[in-house]
């Protein structure tokens, strides 16, 4: 039986935190449950959890904070006392929030905590893709003095896939290196754009136009948004940079086309499958590839964690959450 105490915190209540990067460099996610009486223990499993790991461990938890572990239908029939899962992060496409609504498990997530440090590395991978930083850093600690040619962005038309917080704040980082700005968003208004200055395009107008693409969208259903067919229409010599989701991008294709010449380049910070072993992206020229680390400044890490925590402690107190999802 939990209890309340004095300041109105459920005490007693136990957070299964599955995600090792809560609170990785940042004390005050794991404050917030401590000041409101909270247990939170971490999984024994690594992350992700598979669906049957993820049952095992939530057995008994009032809350989840979970990273790309998958919240499936199951998973929340097997764990009728949870109360709230909470994305540590933005995009919830591997939680069912069909299922959860249905059984009245609240969802939540931490908008605009990452935003700054996604953007500040989608320009650091355009930048070291297109002036090819990686091979002569290489080549310097290799004791060869190579020299590598790239374009300058001045002038360049950068296509921003996805204008929410992270694609707008790109534009106003990709301003100062003098680029073009289009954008495309079907979920948006057109005052939205207009209030940016940036042109809104249809998918394909921005693939025929831009030097540059990059992608701050959740995946959609179907399949890539940029499939083999997209990627070939993109101007010879344009760059790809993904800092969203994997599964966005046919990745064979763009291995491929990178092979060719077609494109110049990319920038890559997530894949389908993770860690992305076997993936021909990882032999593929002229592509500078990180691992999910986008997000991973200690600023973001301690918003997103503070945010995804109290927002967990307002439901279990009965209160509504500032960041709903569901």
């Amino acid at each position: 039986m939990s209890e309340t105490n004095e300041a109105g915190a459920a005490t007693g209540h136990e957070v299964l935190v599955t995600t090792p990067s809560f609170g990785q460099h940042a004390s005050e996610p794991w404050e917030v449950f401590e000041a409101a009486g909270v247990r939170a223990r971490t999984a024994s499993a690594a992350h992700p959890l598979t669906e049957r790991q993820l049952i095992e461990e939530a057995e008994g938890v009032k809350a989840l904070v979970v990273g790309l572990d998958p919240v499936t239908a199951a998973v929340l029939h097997a764990a009728p006392g949870l109360t709230v899962v909470a994305k540590h992060g933005v995009g919830t496409d591997n939680i069912d929030l069909a299922a959860a609504a249905a059984q009245g498990v609240r969802v939540v997530n931490a908008p605009g905590s990452n935003t700054t440090a996604v953007a500040d590395m989608t320009m650091a991978l355009l930048l070291a893709a297109v002036r090819r930083i990686v091979p002569a850093h290489a080549s310097v600690t290799a004791g060869r003095w190579d020299r590598f040619f790239g374009p300058e962005l001045a002038g360049r038309t950068l296509g921003i896939v996805g204008f929410g917080r992270i694609g707008q704040a790109v534009a106003r980082r990709a301003r100062g290196f003098d680029m073009d700005l289009i954008a495309y968003d079907p979920h948006l208004p057109a005052a939205v754009f207009a209030e940016q200055g940036v042109p809104a395009v249809t998918l394909d107008e921005l693939i025929a136009a831009a030097d540059v693409i990059t992608l701050h969208l959740p995946m959609p259903s179907g399949g890539p948004l940029l499939g083999r067919a997209e990627l070939a229409a993109m101007k010879p010599g344009s760059c790809v940079i993904n800092t969203a989701r994997g599964g966005l991008v046919d990745e064979d294709a763009l291995a491929e086309l990178l092979h060719s010449g077609h494109l110049a380049a990319a920038g890559i910070d997530v894949f389908a499958t993770e860690p992305p072993a076997g993936n021909p992206l990882l032999t593929a020229p002229n592509a500078v590839l990180t691992p999910h680390c986008a997000a991973f400044t200690q600023q973001a890490n301690a918003a997103m964690g503070s945010t995804v925590a109290a927002d967990v402690v307002r439901v279990l107190r009965g209160e509504e959450p500032v960041h709903a999802v569901v």
